[in-house]
């Protein structure tokens, strides 16, 4: 079996995780980062061309202002470090979501690391930020209105933000909560869901690995009988 060509994952716990580590939530989210290097690189591997992430979801702006600057930061931090190495694996980075209302400083070097990798195709990293699954299919029905172009299922997932980007066949959630949050709703109906009950900045590599293998074993009838992916 071919491996999957996109997992989505929702990167739960790291708050949790930094208090269980009697830290602050802000040192879960720091140690968060190291974990999603060593899982790009797994994806990497195992040749999976769309890595979609949840950075920053549209109920996050409820949390604390604090904590909100510091995932900021976090973000800047890591295109500033890891821009090289993004350049160097051919790494695409493409942003799904609303962030208009991010700092202008950000917006400007997240908009400038998508013009840079746009040619990349070792793998496509998907960046949830200031994404609700809601808000997006809200946001494709109004250009739908406004180019007055027929509402059905083809225009819809010409003008989401994942146009273009076949629909995931693996979402994992970490954290040990069992919901999907508004993400990627449209986009899930046939995903295999697997949620971990490590919180995110425990995940390995070697978890990843085991997921992919989980699915490469279900048999995949999308409605019908008999029928697996190949």
């Amino acid at each position: 079996m071919n491996p999957p060509k996109h997992v989505a994952i929702i990167m739960d716990g790291n708050g949790r995780w930094g208090i269980k580590k009697k830290k602050t939530r802000n040192y879960g989210h720091k140690k968060g980062i190291e974990t999603v290097k060593k899982i790009i690189s797994a994806g990497i591997q195992k040749k999976i061309k769309y890595l979609t992430l949840f950075v920053f979801s549209t109920e996050n702006w409820r949390r604390p202002l604090e904590e909100v600057n510091y995932l900021f930061s976090l973000l800047n931090n890591f295109i500033d470090k890891e821009i090289n190495n993004i350049l160097k694996k051919k790494i695409k980075i493409k942003v799904i979501g609303d962030i208009k209302p991010f700092p202008n400083q950000l917006k400007k070097k997240i908009k400038k690391v998508e013009k840079v990798t746009h040619s990349n195709n070792k793998i496509q990293i998907n960046m949830a930020l200031n994404y609700g699954s809601r808000q997006e299919i809200i946001y494709s029905l109004k250009k739908l209105k406004k180019n007055h172009l027929q509402i059905n299922e083809k225009n819809i997932n010409k003008n989401l933000y994942t146009s273009g980007i076949p629909d995931p066949e693996i979402l994992i959630r970490t954290g040990n909560t069992n919901r999907i949050s508004n993400f990627l709703i449209w986009q899930s109906i046939y995903t295999e869901i697997f949620f971990e009950k490590k919180m995110w900045p425990e995940f390995t590599k070697n978890d990843f690995f085991k997921i992919i293998k989980k699915y490469n074993k279900i048999d995949r009838n999308f409605g019908g009988l008999n029928v697996r992916s190949k």
